[in-house]
């Protein structure tokens, strides 16, 4: 579980909005010196929101600008990861083949891969769209009142 702290930007029945700066990767590696990464979140310092769900907790329990810590699991970061970066790629890879292999001009094997790679894009926005509510897939609010059990305890089996 990939754990970040933010603070509570707005308040809703449901869930809450997290404002966290990105940063949590920075100073944790050697380069952080010579890190693109670094240097963009100093230079910008841009916020990120997060919509954690409450889970059944009480809404009024919280208040604008407490500082909360949430937990996103990294089956959930891997996945996207590879979702993210793999259906572009291979739909690009698929179009330019098939162009290729179909009409053997450089313009239209071109033009294909483009086209490949938008659809891909289009495939993964489809897929964002679609998968928006799912719990499984939400950051997770840790607290001390709901501790998270990551792996099914001796006494369940």
């Amino acid at each position: 579980m990939i754990l970040e702290t933010g603070r509570i930007a707005a308040i809703e029945t449901e869930g809450l909005w997290v404002e966290t700066i990105r940063k949590s990767a920075c100073g944790s590696c050697k380069a952080e010196k010579g890190c693109g990464q670094s240097l963009m979140n100093k230079w910008d310092g841009h916020s990120a929101y997060i919509w954690v769900l409450l889970e059944g907790r009480d809404p009024a329990s919280y208040q604008l600008g407490d500082e909360i810590r949430i937990g996103i699991p990294e089956e959930v970061i891997a996945k996207g990861a590879l979702l993210v970066y793999m259906v572009p790629l291979l739909t690009l890879v698929i179009a330019t083949a098939l162009a290729h292999h179909q009409f053997a001009q450089e313009g239209i094997t071109t033009l294909s891969g483009f086209a490949g790679l938008l659809l891909g894009g289009l495939i993964v926005r489809w897929h964002s769209w679609r998968t928006r509510l799912d719990s499984n897939l939400q950051p997770v609010l840790v607290d001390d009142s709901a501790p998270l059990h990551f792996y099914p305890s001796a006494e369940q089996h």
